[in-house]
Formats: structure tokens, C-alpha cells, sequence
């Protein structure tokens, strides 16, 4: 694997490729790999030729109360898991590089609506942040295919969203969670949390999943199905864990409006806090 930080070093090698009449795929990071990143580059494997993976803690999408300098880093091992993976470039650029004027006079990308509420109302200009980076490294890379976590379900749907929105030769590749055995889903925040605080953890997905199956139940036989009583009743459950619960929504899965009765493909999302981890998760309910 090549790792490069400047930009024409990635331009030179992809247009390399492109001469060659190879294609490209790439699965951008923040780093501190999981089995979960490395799942996206084997997926990425079978749709391209050449894999890039980018690492880049992305300032722009870190709110006032994050701490972006605490964020781990753990470049030498990500280097490692992604040369095993396959991975053929590795872009590892600076703030610097990415953005030369500073956040303040930098250009931005806003995708409507669908970035507004769940982490967009918890985290503020997060989205924006999120698509004005991947933006530019979709610019940057130019890839035919790019693979995206689905444990980021409101994330992937912006992504979905401004790729169409903006006529984007790119087709996003969602990837299923990847879960420890107790479910939790694999997240660099996973860290954060204590003995004692991963006990209680699985708690969020399996409330969850205790939710789908009572409206699967309700479909079934023809009830009118309660998505705002039953999520109240999921939130208690994962607080009386000891988790605090963030939100907690029954959603269509396209536009990530409220489920309602006429619905068949819905999506519940929720955040909690565990101790200093903040944990996300979703659950897609198919009901046709």
C-alpha cells in the first residue's frame, strides 16, 4: 500500500489507473480502524480495481463541546489492517491541506432537511461538515464507487442524497454493521467506554430490536401500530440500563420522516450516552 498526504500525489496515482482503464473505489475514515472499516474495504473489493481508503479527523464536523484533540489516533496500526485488507492508496492529508483558508472562509456543502433532525439536531453543523469533506474527497479521488457504514444511517442517507443532488458519477455502497457478540455495533467510541459501561451498552440495540419485533407483531395482525408509545417505552428501557438516551425514532427509510401507518420500510434510529461515549445504532424494519 501507497500512503500519500499531498493532493497531487493522489491525483498522479488515480490518473494513473485511469489511463490504465482501471476503476476505483474508496472508503473514507477518520482512522482508528475496526473490523467495521476493514469490512467496507472488502466490500469496496468487489465492485473496483483499486482501493483507496482515506484518514482525515475532519475539524468541520466536530461541534464547539467535542473534543476533536482527544479523538485517537492510531495511524501505524491503521496503515497495518489496511495493507492486509488489500488496500492499494492511503491518503493521509492535514487540515492544512484540506482547508488551506481556514474553517472560517471555507465553502460548505448543506444537504436540506434530511440533515436537520436525530445527530443534526444533537450535533450542529455536524452534517454540514460531513458533506462538505466528503464532497471534496469525492472531488479529490473521483471514484466510480464509495462504501459507507450503515451504522451511520442518517449519514449514508445525506451522502445518498447530495451525490444525487449534485449529479455525482458515483454509486455509494451501504455496508451492514459489523456487531460484537453482545450486539453492540463496532465504533471508535467503543474506547471510551469501561468494563462496567460495556456491560450495560447492548442495551441500546437490544431495545432496539425488541422495538422492530413489536411493530413486525402489530403489521402482522393488522394493528394500528403505536411508533411514538412503543419508542417511549424502548427509551426507558435502555435508560433504566443506565444509559442516557439521546433520541429514540421510528422513521421512514428513504426521507427519515416519522413512520406512519401507510409506511412498509422504515428505520428506527436512536443515540444514548454510556459514561463519556456517545453510541448510535439503527434497526430496518421491512414490513413488506
Amino acid at each position: 500500500m501507497k500512503t500519500v498526504s499531498q493532493i497531487s500525489e493522489l491525483r498522479a496515482q488515480v490518473k494513473t489507473w485511469r489511463q490504465q482503464g482501471l476503476t476505483v473505489a474508496f472508503v473514507p475514515t477518520m482512522g482508528n480502524l475496526h473490523a467495521g472499516h476493514i469490512s467496507l474495504v472488502a466490500e469496496a473489493h468487489k465492485h473496483a480495481d483499486k482501493i483507496v481508503a482515506s484518514i482525515f479527523v475532519n475539524p468541520m464536523q466536530f461541534g464547539v463541546n467535542e473534543d476533536i484533540e482527544n479523538y485517537p489516533r492510531t495511524m501505524i496500526n491503521d496503515q497495518q489492517k489496511l495493507t492486509a485488507a488489500g488496500t492499494d492508496l492511503l491518503f493521509t492529508p492535514s487540515p492544512d491541506i484540506i482547508y488551506p483558508k481556514g474553517l472560517a472562509k471555507q465553502s460548505f456543502v448543506e444537504v436540506p432537511n434530511i440533515s436537520d433532525g436525530y445527530c443534526g439536531e444533537s450535533r450542529p453543523g455536524h452534517f454540514r461538515g460531513v458533506a462538505t469533506i466528503v464532497c471534496k474527497l469525492f472531488n479529490l479521488v473521483q471514484p466510480d464507487v464509495a462504501c459507507f457504514g450503515l451504522k451511520d444511517y442518517q449519514q449514508v442517507q445525506v451522502i445518498q442524497r447530495m451525490v444525487v443532488d449534485l449529479s455525482m458519477p458515483i454509486t455509494i455502497m451501504p455496508v451492514a454493521t459489523i456487531r460484537e457478540e453482545s450486539g453492540l455495533a463496532l465504533s471508535s467510541r467503543n474506547g471510551y467506554l469501561t468494563a462496567e459501561e460495556k456491560a450495560i451498552a447492548p442495551a441500546l440495540h437490544q431495545s432496539l430490536h425488541w422495538l422492530g419485533e413489536q411493530i413486525s407483531a402489530g403489521y402482522a395482525q393488522q394493528d394500528s401500530i403505536d411508533f411514538i408509545g412503543l419508542a417511549k417505552q424502548a427509551a426507558k428501557t435502555i435508560n433504566d440500563a443506565g444509559l442516557h438516551t439521546d433520541y429514540l425514532h421510528v422513521c421512514h427509510a428513504q426521507t427519515l420522516q416519522p413512520a406512519s401507518e401507510d409506511d412498509t420500510q422504515l428505520v428506527i434510529l436512536a443515540a444514548a450516552h454510556c459514561g463519556k461515549a456517545r453510541l448510535i445504532d439503527n434497526l430496518q424494519v421491512k414490513l413488506a
